[in-house]
């Protein structure tokens, strides 16, 4: 996985609660790990847009409440810059299911996608309506 050119802000700590934007049947994740995170000593794992995390369903359907799967953030209310110097900034914080390798298990996603999270994954540029 390359870098991501401009000001990345992590908006995001463990513990957040996000919106799943795919039609997977999971309502509200929340985050329990960040993948490739490192830092310093007691410093909490954030992510940002792009990052794949690891997430337990809080609510949704039968079948999905109380699993832990991968996901990849699509959207976050934190403001963060671009190489270009725009400032981005969404209405919630959203994540896509996937797999361990990036493959979305939903077959489309609802509302904006950031493009930063298309560039890094592009099955998820294939199934997204709206890229911003």
């Amino acid at each position: 996985m390359k870098g991501i050119a401009g000001s990345q802000v992590r908006g995001l700590p463990t513990g957040a609660q996000l919106v799943c934007a795919d039609n997977t049947g999971a309502k509200v994740v929340e985050i329990i790990q960040v993948l490739n995170f490192h830092t310093t000593h007691r410093q909490y794992p954030v992510a940002g847009v792009g990052d794949m995390v690891i997430v337990s369903v809080k609510k949704g359907s039968p079948d999905m409440r109380k699993k832990v799967f991968p996901a990849v953030i699509v959207r976050q209310k934190m403001p963060f810059k671009r190489a270009d110097g725009t400032v981005v900034q969404f209405e919630d914080n959203a994540c896509v299911i996937t797999t361990d390798k990036g493959e979305t298990k939903g077959s489309e996603i609802k509302g904006p996608v950031a493009r930063e999270a298309t560039e890094r994954w592009p099955r998820i540029a294939a199934i997204s309506s709206i890229i911003v």
